[in-house]
């Protein structure tokens, strides 16, 4: 009894893996609202029933599939002293023509209409990019200066890649890249953000 227990476990450990990676690509191909639970679990090779054993709901399973796609690091990383440009270099190359697709880029451009969905996705994107981006900030309000600095992020691998504008998708990689590591230098090192009302309700004082 006790030496077939541990297959058991192994058999469990691989059919939830299986489910996970398949909910991962159906998520990633389809979004939230298209892919169903029957796609998923055909792909895993289960029943839908294993699929709500293991993980419970659709919803549930989109949330765990959202952290294995957030969860690491694909642009956003190196040290501090050179992180514009770490960065910049990374989404230069890894929006090119001809690279691999940026999965979590196209989870949260497929899945973010819906309500439920992009709650999920919010918490996902701020435990783990964000939370990493911000980590590597100093100064004040490093959440808001990261989050911006993810947006720029976003919206380049948007353009240069769904879209397709023209400028940004046969740019060299070079020029962007040092084009990119110009727009992330402030929002990475600046040390204070101001107040914009308190200028303001200083100069309504002394006028």
């Amino acid at each position: 009894m006790s030496a077939a227990h541990p297959a058991r476990k192994r058999d469990s450990a691989a059919t939830r893996e299986a489910i996970l990676a398949a909910a991962v690509v159906e998520f990633t191909e389809h979004g939230y609202a298209a892919a169903g639970v029957r796609q998923i679990s055909e792909r895993a090779g289960v029943t839908a029933m294993m699929i709500n054993r293991y993980f419970g709901s659709k919803k549930n399973l989109f949330a765990h599939a959202v952290d294995r796609a957030f969860g690491p690091s694909t642009v956003v990383g190196g040290l501090p002293a050179d992180l514009p440009s770490t960065i910049a270099g990374a989404l230069a190359e890894r929006t090119a023509p001809g690279a691999e697709q940026l999965d979590p880029f196209l989870l949260l451009l497929r899945s973010a209409a819906e309500p439920e969905a992009a709650d999920i996705l919010r918490q996902g994107i701020e435990a783990h990019v964000g939370a990493r981006f911000t980590a590597l900030l100093d100064g004040s309000a490093p959440d808001v200066r990261a989050q911006l600095g993810l947006a720029l992020v976003a919206g380049t691998w948007l353009l240069r890649t769904v879209v397709g504008t023209t400028a940004l998708a046969t740019a060299d990689n070079d020029s962007l890249a040092a084009l990119l590591t110009e727009m992330l230098e402030p929002v990475v090192h600046r040390t204070s953000v101001g107040a914009p009302h308190d200028n303001a309700a200083g100069g309504t004082e002394h006028g």
